[in-house]
């Protein structure tokens, strides 16, 4: 599935370019007031999210040449080809169907083995929290805690944090990642061994973090565990690889699949998304893969020009690739989502973050963006000072929920005005004039005004995206998320690289287990360069070790 557009060969790129130059002489204050429907003409909403995209340095022109781009690259047969199950992970040879496991219409590929596993689920969470399941001690299980790294940590944590005004209460849920066994050690002293159940998230049940976290929790439940039935009370996996999972204590029937046709950062829709449903219960996980599925439906049929995962896939081209943008900056003023950047740091840069294309050949152009960011307004005390005034040139999402989760609402009015301040300052920024005629206001000297405007003068026409929802409720979640899913995979057609596969993150994992080896056996048949041997045998000297 090679695409011919070669971007910077192509004549749409270079008008672009020469796009990029006529609006660079312009401001977004300037475009807004030459055009008095610029909002209207400028937001699209789907599956109960509304993108606000009139704060880019874009005009009608720009968008018609970027959507040509898009059209060049073959961009609508390829979102075809996702939904189809076509071998979109080229470098692997297969699917990426994540998109099946949110498809209520009966025809997703692969509907038998979903349906199955979905029904597994919802036995494990219906048991849980009607006390059926007990630990071997008889006890009620009060806590789960999930083992994983990568994609079976980051979107069921983030998930189940952003939606945990849904949790009644059944059972509390807590995510270990770290192989630094504090990260471990901090959950486990707060739990009891009788009342907690561990769910093992990994494909190959051989990553090192998530096995060594598992093997430490076993020990720490031995406890009171003396038999394999008593573990068996005590842990699920969730794996490709079921004969490991048995051979670690996990009861067979106690085993959900892991599908080489989902990859990690789009898997917290199947099994390893067990961990919301035990928060939130099984009827709103399915209504979490609704909103996704309703961002699905407007993915594949709508325009381009009102499709809001290829709007936002193509601003991103836009000024990575035009305005030479290295990061991303994405401000959530929802307190329940302060995890969302991390999730799409793994599911942007991880899936983007390649110079090589599908041909093979190196690209010749900037690919995936620094992502970054955090919970507001605890930015704005912090690293907005360098989006304001700063020398780089930073576009951002802010995201914006218009209702509160608490019903103590008299805080909101406060959170989303930040959030409109802080898009509406970036955007128009203060001149030198402004700011002294301020300070002369505020009583300063005209010297010392004007003096003192040179510092406080902002450029502004910094550009941003608004991304709206009602509330935060299960499906407008689920469409956030489907909405980044997306945007990604627009960017990475136009790109032409594969967004499914991570080559980049494996040899550290093989290294890692090679030096492992020399920190803690007499094993001289690796040698590494003189910093890593000297820090070996740093390590080996302090931990009574022979170097």
């Amino acid at each position: 599935m090679s695409n011919p557009f070669k971007p910077n060969d192509s004549a749409i790129w270079q008008e672009l370019a020469r796009q990029r130059d006529l609006l660079q002489q312009t401001s977004l204050s300037e475009l807004f007031a030459q055009d008095t429907d610029r909002y209207a003409r400028m937001h699209a909403s789907a599956a109960g999210l509304t993108l606000d995209y009139s704060k880019n340095l874009i005009n009608s022109t720009t968008l018609d040449l970027l959507t040509g781009a898009a059209r060049s690259s073959g961009l609508q047969d390829k979102i075809a080809a996702l939904f189809s199950g076509a071998h979109v992970n080229t470098t692997e040879d297969r699917p990426a169907l994540h998109t099946a496991l949110r498809d209520f219409t009966g025809r997703s590929p692969h509907l038998a083995e979903i349906e199955a596993v979905m029904a597994q689920m919802k036995s494990l969470v219906e048991q849980v929290h009607s006390g059926e399941w007990k630990g071997c001690t008889g006890k009620a299980i009060t806590d789960i805690v999930n083992l994983g790294i990568g994609g079976s940590h980051l979107g069921p944590m983030f998930a189940t944090e952003a939606l945990a005004a849904f949790n009644d209460g059944s059972v509390n849920c807590h995510f270990v990642s770290n192989i630094d066994s504090e990260d471990l050690s901090s959950v486990l002293s707060a739990l009891l061994p009788d009342t907690t159940l561990f769910i093992i998230a990994s494909k190959s049940f051989t990553t090192q973090e998530t096995l060594q976290n598992a093997k430490t929790a076993r020990e720490w439940t031995a406890s009171i565990a003396k038999t394999e039935a008593d573990f068996g009370r005590h842990f699920i996996a969730v794996t490709s690889r079921p004969d490991k999972a048995v051979k670690f204590g996990v009861s067979r029937q106690n085993i959900l699949p892991m599908w080489d046709w989902v990859g990690g950062r789009y898997s917290l829709w199947s099994a390893i998304g067990l961990p919301i449903a035990f928060s939130i219960g099984m009827d709103n996980f399915n209504r979490l893969r609704r909103g996704a599925s309703r961002m699905d439906q407007h993915f594949l049929t709508t325009p381009f020009l009102q499709n809001l995962p290829v709007l936002l896939g193509l601003l991103g081209i836009w000024y990575i690739n035009f305005w030479d943008t290295r990061t991303l900056a994405v401000l959530t003023y929802i307190h329940h989502l302060r995890y969302l950047q991390e999730f799409l740091q793994q599911l942007d840069m991880e899936s983007n973050g390649k110079s090589i294309r599908i041909d093979n050949r190196p690209v010749d152009y900037q690919t995936a963006s620094v992502l970054w960011g955090t919970v507001e307004t605890n930015g704005q005390h912090s690293f907005h000072q360098m989006l304001h005034q700063g020398t780089q040139f930073i576009p951002t999402d802010f995201i914006l929920a218009l209702t509160p989760d608490s019903a103590n609402d008299s805080h909101h009015p406060y959170l989303v005005a930040n959030c409109l301040a802080q898009s509406n300052v970036l955007m128009t920024g203060k001149t030198r004039e402004q700011a002294q005629a301020d300070l002369i206001v505020a009583g300063q000297k005209l010297a010392r005004a004007a003096e003192l405007a040179e510092h406080m003068q902002m450029p502004g026409n910094r550009p941003s995206n608004m991304i709206v929802m009602e509330q935060v409720t299960p499906e407008s979640l689920g469409a956030l998320i489907a909405l980044y899913e997306h945007k990604v995979y627009v960017q990475s057609v136009i790109w032409n690289i594969n967004a499914f596969d991570q080559y980049g993150v494996e040899l550290g994992k093989v290294i890692g287990n090679r030096i492992y080896s020399r920190l803690t056996e007499d094993d001289y048949a690796d040698r590494f360069d003189a910093s890593t041997e000297a820090l070996i045998s740093l390590y080996r000297k302090v931990n009574g070790n022979r170097s």
